[in-house]
């Protein structure tokens, strides 16, 4: 049993590159990653959070190297892409996670408040995946992981900048899939539901309304950045190879309701 489940799930050998990954969805995937067998590159802005979640992994027997990148900045990126495959090699799962989340009413955003988003949620994760994407398919394997939003696939609670944005990034996973899934690329968005993570610290914040989005969902609660482990997982493996182009909801079904 564990040979046919390592056949499937294994990642040892594999090299992930997760952004966001000092905290919240970010750090379990990296950790889910990791103890499947993946070395692991952290990438997120504060040196505290990241040496942290570093230290974190490496307690769980996690290969884990950190690298501080502002992903709102261009040349941030380009240094990023230029020094990750300095560590252990070429990046084989890419996982876009790191965002900003500015949620104000439509009238009231301002152009750097869209600005700011655009580039953090959207551009950063599109040249990242023009940059390995085409590496990825050269080599013939290679797994892209973007992380959507209940804003990719509906509107909400000023969604504002930010809907846009994670709508766009769903529609940016299936040009990635079209590209490269037939030399051995899958490319998929997970659509988390409401949270509860650092990110959304604003929303908890207002009286009532995390009781009420656990309402929402199916399952009666709001979710934990450990539930996404799991998907993480079959996203970033073999078990995953004819499943490529998809928003795939992990929301406790907040999405059906």
């Amino acid at each position: 049993m564990s040979r046919y489940l390592d056949g499937m799930f294994s990642l040892t050998g594999k090299t992930a590159l997760v952004t966001g990954g000092s905290s919240g969805i970010g750090y379990a995937i990296a950790e889910a990653l990791g103890r499947a067998g993946a070395r692991i590159i952290i990438v997120a802005r504060r040196h505290p959070e990241l040496a942290t979640a570093t230290a974190a992994l490496h307690t769980h027997g996690v290969d884990a190297t950190p690298i501080s990148a502002d992903l709102g900045d261009r040349d941030a990126l380009t240094r990023l892409c230029e020094e990750a495959p300095t560590h252990y090699g070429d990046i084989d799962i890419l996982v876009n996670d790191a965002a900003n989340n500015i949620r104000r009413p439509m009238n009231d955003l301002t152009i750097h408040d869209y600005e700011q988003t655009i580039a953090v949620n959207l551009t950063a994760p599109y040249l990242l995946g023009q940059h390995f994407g085409p590496r990825m398919a050269q080599r013939g394997w290679g797994r892209i992981i973007n992380i959507g939003s209940q804003q990719s696939i509906s509107a909400f609670g000023d969604s504002g900048a930010y809907g846009i944005a994670k709508a766009a990034l769903a529609g940016l996973t299936r040009s990635q899939a079209e590209a490269w899934s037939p030399h051995g690329v899958c490319a998929n968005t997970l659509l988390p539901g409401f949270v509860l993570t650092p990110l959304t610290a604003a929303a908890q914040a207002v009286p009532g309304r995390t009781e009420q989005l656990a309402a929402r969902s199916m399952t009666g609660r709001n979710a934990l950045p450990a539930d996404y482990a799991g998907a993480a997982v079959f996203l970033a493996g073999p078990a995953s190879a004819y499943l490529t182009g998809q928003a795939i909801c992990v929301d406790g079904g907040f999405s059906v309701h």
